[in-house]
């Protein structure tokens, strides 16, 4: 499935020689195969915020925005590493984030959705023990496939 292509080529996969700079002080990380294409598009650092827009045939039809953040007393590097190897295991029944449960030593990554791929709200945690020490809600859906506004 192309989504869970385009997460483990994009954020989740590392590879920042990858990532292009914006103008803007944002990342840009783009992934394409055959007609579809995506780009990944956020601002961070901690905290950070962004959106995924996935195109078909150059036409958008699907995009997801997120915002999360790591606690003060937190380490963001431990954190973020334990958050890409989550995003590996992205469901392909559900590819929004990570899996609902990846733990790695004493970090304990959590995913709770509601919907389907057409529209999906979804909230995910990193506790570390029973200390929250991140957080980030998303939401997204199809775009763009009816006349409206």
């Amino acid at each position: 499935m192309f989504l869970v292509e385009s997460n483990a080529a994009g954020y989740a996969g590392g590879d920042e020689r990858l990532w292009s700079s914006e103008s803007d002080g944002s990342t840009t990380i783009r992934f394409s195969r055959e007609l579809w294409s995506s780009h990944d598009n956020f601002f961070g650092g901690e905290p950070y915020g962004g959106r995924t827009v996935v195109f078909f045939n150059d036409r958008p039809v699907w995009m997801m925005v997120y915002y999360g953040w790591v606690a003060e007393q937190a380490d963001p590097d431990q954190t973020y590493r334990v958050l890409r190897k989550a995003l590996m295991h992205m469901p392909g029944d559900a590819p929004y984030r990570g899996p609902e449960r990846y733990g790695e030593g004493a970090l304990i990554y959590s995913n709770k959705w509601d919907g389907a791929i057409q529209r999906f709200s979804g909230d995910e945690e990193i506790h570390e023990g029973e200390r929250l020490v991140y957080r980030a809600t998303y939401l997204g859906g199809l775009v763009d496939s009816r006349r409206g506004a």
